[in-house]
């Protein structure tokens, strides 16, 4: 086999990866979790007139977080490419961003409330948005491998014989 075919099979071999049947079953799981989970959200915000405005402005905010995900895992299931790990760069900034999001809150309450209740909620906070943060480090690293790698394989495919 010379250089270029051996180039172009490492590349098939790195998108099949990057499509596998695990991930997409993964995307397909976020996708239902976040449907359900939106779903119910939106209904009691619809249903339940008397809900105070906290209550109100809190589930906007998780509907919109929710919507946020099926959004997320709709366009990754459909992409008809190589995704190329920058899903996982996206979905990372977006654990980022809501998890921010959560620990304001939880500041808020704890600053209101002065119970134990709210600590305990921002403790839950710090660690979930340390979690995000490696999550997205994660992602970064894999994207950076994945596009040095292509380059390196372009550059290859450049320079090889052709036949």
């Amino acid at each position: 086999m010379n250089n270029a075919q051996d180039s172009e099979l490492r590349i098939r071999m790195l998108a099949k990866s990057e499509l596998s049947l695990t991930s997409r079953l993964g995307y397909v799981a976020l996708l239902l979790v976040a449907s359900a989970m939106t779903v119910i959200v939106v209904t009691l915000l619809t249903t339940e007139p008397g809900l105070p405005g906290r209550a109100r402005v809190a589930f906007v905010i998780m509907s919109v977080i929710g919507v946020s995900w099926m959004g997320l895992a709709t366009w990754a299931l459909t992409t008809r490419r190589p995704l190329a790990a920058r899903d996982r760069v996206i979905a990372g900034w977006m654990a980022v961003g809501f998890t921010s999001v959560y620990m304001i809150g939880t500041v808020v309450v704890a600053l209101v409330a002065r119970n134990p209740s709210g600590l305990a909620a921002m403790a839950g906070g710090l660690l979930l948005l340390a979690l995000a943060v490696g999550a997205l480090r994660k992602a970064k690293r894999r994207f950076a491998e994945l596009a040095a790698r292509r380059v390196e394989l372009e550059r290859e495919m450049r320079s090889g014989p052709i036949s």
